[in-house]
């Protein structure tokens, strides 16, 4: 069996489909969290700090979750090296699935006071060590199975699990919202159902994930016992500049994505004007115009991971990089004027930049590391790049307006971010199609960067 195509067109769909929907249970249960703390999580979990610093301290119990993102990203890349891709995505699916379905039992802090806080941050911690290890190896799945020429658009398939993700998220808020407990009901019962529906999905996941063949390349590595024994040693000691550079290039995605994915626009459109928000817009049409976004979000990313297979992953990052800085100060005045539609569209051109350096980024990812530590390279930059952009960028943006009192502040942090990534983009030599099989391990260790000369 060639260790970069799968061996039938039926296994290949199968993967596709295992990808794809584990990484949608997966994105669904971090964005139902990161969207109910920019609605209700500082009001039930952090009220008696004030409107404002409530806000603040709920989007920083987001960002907590990316700091234990790199060790989840460690233990599974470690197993992942060693035991293989299957076993630790069913593992990152039934933790993540675990915690999200807890918190939606959790009591809040006027029925037992400084515990609810500190039982949620538990449980976000648990989501941050599944989402660690969970995208390492959902991409390795669907790349190392991919036909030749056709790793960004196999790649593509669990990268639209993040905006599919987000839409059924949004989606099942808007709904909660809107029309089956509106208003005070919202707060008091109706933000946990859609917390007690992963049960249903991860048990959905379970059965197609247990499905699946083991990745081609890890099985010849298994095969010949040449696994390595601390595959994360070997990944700092021979490419911890690569990881730094690949981390910078998703941090810009990730700090620009999060402005909608962390819940920061949910808030900072829907906060009443007397605690102090400048728009003032009702949850359910922000949440729909959100979820319509995704949608948009959706389209854009499996496109940039088609395109990418003709044009190269690095110059369909460029294009990603332009269309995010044409856009980004042009967002937050659409979404102060209140108006709906104006909202839904300017996020849906925010969503141009953000598919195009997210789609290809599977197949970009695993074309640069040896297949021997690829699990724990593309785990372990996608965390710390995640750490350097999205973990506190909600949280950053709340405190830069309720200093500055405007979003333009917010704008320049983002487009600094985008600028940094956009640089790193530039200096990592463009990989396409590199061979991902273990025979070629010395071939895959060189030419990183555009000052060295390619393998």
């Amino acid at each position: 069996m060639s260790a970069t195509a799968p061996t039938s067109q039926r296994e290949l769909r199968r993967v596709a489909a295992a990808t794809v929907i584990g990484t949608t249970i997966e994105w669904y249960d971090f964005f139902l969290y990161a969207s109910a703390a920019g609605l209700v999580f500082g009001e039930l979990f952090f009220k008696p700090a004030g409107p404002q610093a409530a806000t603040i301290i709920s989007f920083a119990t987001v960002g907590v979750s990316f700091l234990f993102r790199p060790l989840g990203a460690f233990l599974a890349g470690h197993f992942g090296d060693k035991l293989g891709r299957k076993a630790m995505l069913v593992a990152t699916l039934i933790l993540m699935g675990a915690a999200t379905t807890l918190i939606g039992v959790l009591p809040t802090f006027e029925q037992v006071g400084i515990l609810a806080p500190i039982l949620l941050m538990l449980l976000r911690v648990l989501q941050g060590l599944s989402t660690g290890g969970e995208w390492g190896g959902a991409v390795l799945m669907a790349v190392e199975h991919a036909p030749d020429g056709q790793r960004g658009r196999m790649g593509a398939f669990p990268q639209i699990g993040v905006p599919i993700g987000l839409l059924l998220a949004s989606g099942v808020l808007a709904l909660m919202t809107g029309v089956i407990s509106p208003g005070e009901a919202f707060l008091e019962w109706g933000w946990r159902i859609p917390f007690l529906l992963s049960v249903v999905l991860v048990v959905v996941g379970f059965v197609v994930r247990r499905a699946v063949e083991e990745s081609p390349v890890f099985a010849e590595i298994s095969e010949r016992k040449e696994q390595t024994r601390v595959p994360v040693v070997q990944l700092f000691k021979k490419h911890w500049l690569l990881v730094l550079f690949a981390a910078l290039t998703f941090a810009g995605n990730n700090a620009a994505g999060y402005m909608t994915t962390g819940g920061y626009i949910q808030n900072y459109a829907t906060m009443p004007l007397a605690d102090g928000g400048l728009v003032g817009m009702e949850r359910t049409p922000v949440l729909l115009a959100v979820a319509g976004a995704a949608v948009v979000w959706l389209v854009v990313t499996f496109a940039a991971g088609v395109v990418s297979d003709r044009i190269g992953r690095k110059r369909t990052y460029i294009i990603g990089w332009v269309a995010f800085l044409a856009v980004i100060f042009f967002l937050f005045p659409m979404v102060n004027t209140g108006n709906v539609w104006i909202l839904f569209i300017g996020l849906s051109l925010f969503a141009i930049g953000n598919g195009f350096t997210y789609g290809q980024q599977a197949a970009y990812f695993a074309e640069l590391f040896p297949a021997s530590i690829r699990y724990s390279g593309v785990s372990i930059t996608y965390a710390i790049g995640a750490i350097i952009g999205g973990a506190f960028a909600p949280m950053i943006s709340a405190w830069l307006v309720a200093e500055t009192g405007s979003a333009t502040s917010v704008a320049f942090y983002i487009a600094g971010v985008m600028v940094v990534a956009f640089a790193a983009t530039l200096l990592l030599r463009d990989r396409t199609d590199i061979p991902l099989g273990h025979e070629h391990e010395d071939e895959q260790q060189h030419g990183h960067f555009v000052w060295e000369r390619a393998a």
